[in-house]
């Protein structure tokens, strides 16, 4: 009986670990947006080898408007959380564009976050965790990544944050 048990867990368990990255957003009822055309003289992504480039990208809402404002003054640290959970999707999207299917990344490699902070925050590694826990649920171990997390006074557009990341892909 315990071997039955052990059989009838493991084959409930087996989807849920094999499950595409694609799936797993459904799951989490987070849809793709369409990646709209860059807003300066650059690309979204360059390929080198098996090493994907993403350019900077920040909180696009569905209108089209980024979310803005200073982190500390203007906005929480909740908010800035999903501002980056948003700017995540934004990035998967240009991931998908690329690449056809999220199967195909490898591992998330290094993520370079900019928070527009007010005078005396600090808590720009807790915002830019709304971008890294949205990786890891994911990819899981594959979207584990090396992380820098930055203030500063100035971003395009008065974007609340900018998020550029480095992705192997098979």
């Amino acid at each position: 009986m315990k071997n039955l048990l052990l059989v009838i867990l493991l084959g409930v368990a087996s989807p849920a670990v094999a499950q595409s990255p694609e799936a797993k957003l459904t799951r989490l009822g987070l849809p793709l947006p369409p990646v709209a055309a860059a807003i300066g003289s650059y690309v979204d992504v360059v390929r080198v080898g098996n090493l994907l480039f993403l350019s900077g990208k920040g909180p696009r809402q569905p209108n089209g408007n980024y979310i803005s404002g200073r982190l500390g003054a203007d906005l929480t640290t909740a908010q800035g959380y999903e501002a980056a959970r948003l700017t995540a999707l934004l990035q998967l999207a240009v991931l998908k564009k690329e690449l056809g299917d999220l199967s195909h990344v490898r591992r998330i490699v290094k993520v370079n976050g900019y928070v527009l902070s007010a005078t005396g925050f600090a808590e720009q590694p807790q915002v830019l965790n709304g971008y890294s826990d949205l990786l890891i649920q994911v990819f899981g171990d594959r979207g584990k990544h090396a992380r820098t997390a930055i203030g500063t006074n100035a971003l395009p557009l008065g974007m609340a944050l900018e998020v550029e990341m480095v992705v192997e892909a098979e």
